[in-house]
């Protein structure tokens, strides 16, 4: 229900005038009564001092009242003083709400203006709506069922920053074939980790758009994979978990999700958080990337064989040995040794850093250098 608002209100001191009148008690009187000065009694009756909570006790006392009275009296008058309800902090309370505007205006990704008008048309630019009543749609040709209609803010401002991103390479065009063919170059680079930095490369030739963007905190991502129109896949990375086998981990799941045109038809993207964990109820385009993810890093029916051999008297020089039979780093198989056994401690120092190995030669956004 809409409060009412008076026509016109009048300051308390009014009031207290007319319950002296009333009584026949003058000011002096009145001060009397309270122990206070005459000079509170004039000023509060002429609007010059405000009710204070001793006050409005006082004066409820002595008039039969109560506090909250005289309270709410001395707060109406003040609020009917501010003449113009503030607009512009209405609109900036729906801009936070809708959007994650400090981080965004930290990265660079919309520039800031003191400009209310101004600041709503960059995020309106940003997120491709014609005003701040539309809702952001990440895809071409969204059907009834959008992409981002479950995703958070966060996530939403960072899909459409890879978006952003991706929309400006120029790549060769895409075929399935050329990313399988990808899929088995790749595969080579799996024994060092110096070699993340050609991934992007052999990606672009097969008419992959990679983008690597650095996940603000809370939102989850790992990756994603969406199209550009039909026929433009692309692939976003947080490298939130900077570790050799997670990197590969969720690249191949992302290649498995475009391989099979995951979203394509219904133009909606995949969004991957916690990729690999093993959830109830996960669906099964998530299921087949998955073991597709773990296949690359290590062949399930080697990884089983090999446990089956070693367990339960693992050691670094088993571990060592076998990765170089399968031709991997062996922080690909500490990694699934890792998901498969639940030993999360076992031999971490072989999960090494790759994040400042692959980004000089990405398209990224972040990590202490946001780009343009």
């Amino acid at each position: 229900m809409n409060a009412r608002v008076p026509v016109e209100v009048f300051p308390p001191g009014e009031f207290l005038r007319e319950e002296l009148e009333a009584r026949e008690w003058n000011q002096q009187e009145l001060a009397d009564i309270l122990d206070r000065p005459p000079r509170l009694i004039s000023e509060l009756i002429a609007g010059k001092r405000a009710i204070t909570p001793e006050t409005a006790k006082g004066l409820a006392d002595a008039f039969g009242t109560s506090p909250d009275y005289w309270m709410n009296l001395e707060s109406q008058y003040q609020l009917s003083k501010v003449k113009l309800s503030n607009d512009n902090v209405t609109r900036k309370a729906r801009l936070y709400d809708k959007f994650p505007v400090r981080e965004m205006l930290r990265r660079g990704w919309v520039r800031t203006s003191e400009n209310i008008d101004v600041l709503e048309q960059r995020f309106c630019a940003f997120f491709f709506i014609p005003d701040m009543s539309a809702k952001p749609e990440l895809c071409h040709n969204a059907k009834k069922t959008h992409a981002t209609l479950e995703v958070t803010p966060l996530q939403l401002a960072w899909l459409f920053r890879v978006k952003a991103m991706a929309s400006q390479q120029v790549v060769p065009g895409y075929s399935r074939a050329k990313l399988l063919a990808a899929v088995e170059k790749l595969k080579a680079l799996t024994l060092s980790p110096e070699d993340v930095r050609h991934v992007p490369r052999l990606l672009a030739e097969a008419g992959v758009r990679l983008v690597m963007v650095e996940p603000m905190t809370g939102s989850k991502i790992d990756g994603a994979c969406f199209w550009l129109q039909d026929d433009k896949p692309v692939i976003g990375m947080t490298l939130r978990f900077d570790r050799i086998d997670n990197f590969w981990f969720v690249l191949r799941h992302e290649i498995e999700h475009l391989l099979r045109e995951d979203g394509k038809a219904s133009s909606q993207a995949v969004i991957d958080t916690d990729v690999g964990e093993d959830r109830e109820a996960l669906p099964e385009c998530e299921r087949l990337a998955n073991a597709a993810g773990a296949e690359f890093c290590v062949p399930s029916a080697e990884l089983e064989n090999f446990i089956a051999r070693v367990q339960p008297y693992f050691s670094e020089e088993k571990v060592i040995r076998f990765a170089q039979r399968i031709n991997v780093h062996p922080g690909l198989v500490v990694g699934q040794l890792h998901r498969k056994l639940g030993r999360h401690d076992f031999l971490r120092k072989h999960l090494v850093k790759v994040r400042a190995l692959v980004l000089p030669s990405a398209d990224a956004d972040g990590w202490g250098s946001f780009s343009e």
